[in-house]
């Protein structure tokens, strides 16, 4: 007879801790890039940059102010760190992704939208071999400089109107056939993926999604086992790690056995909006008991925490929000408000007070905080 698996059954108080362990956000802090995203599995790459490059925040709230972040861009650069779909991955794993890439668009049966975007990839044929004439030649190129010989148009609602070579690079990644091969400025440049990737042994596709989930959940320290598809990342695991209850919280859950009953040494941080702590919206309110949404895409009146406001973590709770904006031509970090979600106390607000100067010491700038 097999034995019935263990099921850990946590508080709400236990699971947060687990997923804040998981993400490095205990003392005592990571000290080097390399492993920090190793562990992660991704820094999300996001251009808008009203405090710092979410990438960036991300490295700073774990490894402090000595985090550089000439660092990343020297590993994007030499290649030891990849952008894929604008998720930043240790080059390694590329290896995990290529199975998937070798069965695009999918595998049977195939969705309706899977089977339109090879036929109209199969429409473009040509323009898609164009492209990879010109990046073999004089590679890599930024996407300006890449013909659009495409002979029938992407058939958009209006988001992707006069978008062809952008789409279809998209798809050329997903078949494994491009990659991004750095930046010139905020344009990414394009090269042939067998330029990029290194040549590292592919594993099955099944393989490969085990092997990712456990990943996954190493980073995110709990998660669902089944979830609803979002766009990038998923949030689910599959049957990684053990199973688990949460007091009060529905839904099967996995936790990384590995995570429980450690130490817990928590401390203040202030996160990036892409956060992978904050990332996955439906844990977010029902494990931290805690509401938050980017608002940058919101009307102003409709804001409640301001245009780009970082989520304020304090030990295993989400305690409030930071509405602030790095103003490099005045040399400040100005801070608008600290929204507490309850009245701080008088530690909380001596650790989220420390944490906004060290964010200005990391900015180069003064703090300028109300009041």
């Amino acid at each position: 007879m097999t034995a019935e698996p263990l099921v850990h059954r946590l508080s709400r108080a236990d699971a947060r801790r687990v997923a804040v362990r998981a993400q490095l956000l205990t003392e005592p802090r990571p000290t080097d890039l390399l492993e920090l995203v190793r562990h992660l599995t991704l820094l999300q790459h996001d251009p808008i940059s009203a405090v710092a490059p979410s990438a960036d925040l991300v490295a700073w709230s774990r490894l402090g102010s000595s985090y550089d972040p000439a660092e990343l861009r020297d590993a994007l650069d030499e290649q030891v760190l990849i952008d894929h779909h604008g998720l930043i991955r240790p080059s390694e794993d590329l290896a995990l992704y290529r199975a998937d890439m070798a069965a695009w668009p999918g595998l049977p049966p195939l969705k309706p939208w899977q089977l339109d975007n090879a036929e109209w990839l199969e429409a473009n044929d040509g323009c898609r071999r164009d492209i990879l004439e010109l990046l073999r030649g004089d590679g890599p190129l930024p996407s300006s400089e890449l013909p659009d010989t495409c002979e029938v148009p992407w058939p958009s609602s209006g988001w992707n109107n006069n978008k062809n070579v952008q789409m279809l690079l998209r798809m050329m990644v997903e078949r494994g056939e491009v990659a991004t091969a750095g930046r010139r400025g905020r344009e990414r440049l394009w090269d042939l993926a067998d330029r990029i990737y290194p040549d590292d042994p592919v594993p099955p596709a099944d393989e490969a999604e085990r092997l990712r989930n456990e990943r996954r959940l190493r980073a995110l320290g709990i998660a669902r086992a089944k979830a609803t598809a979002v766009p990038g990342e998923p949030v689910h695991v599959r049957d990684a790690g053990e199973p688990a209850v949460i007091e009060g919280v529905r839904g099967e859950w996995r936790v990384e056995p590995s995570l429980l009953d450690a130490p817990f040494e928590g401390r203040a941080a202030l996160l990036s909006p892409l956060d992978r702590l904050v990332h996955d919206r439906k844990r977010l309110a029902e494990v931290f008991e805690s509401d938050y949404q980017l608002e940058m895409y919101k009307p102003v009146a409709q804001r409640r925490w301001g245009y780009y406001a970082l989520p304020i973590l304090y030990g295993d709770r989400l305690v409030g929000k930071l509405d602030a904006t790095a103003d490099h031509n005045e040399g400040v970090l100005r801070v608008d408000a600290v929204h507490e979600d309850e009245p701080f106390p008088p530690e909380v607000a001596a650790a989220v007070r420390a944490e906004i100067e060290d964010l200005a010491r990391w900015l180069g700038l003064d703090p300028m905080l109300p009041g």
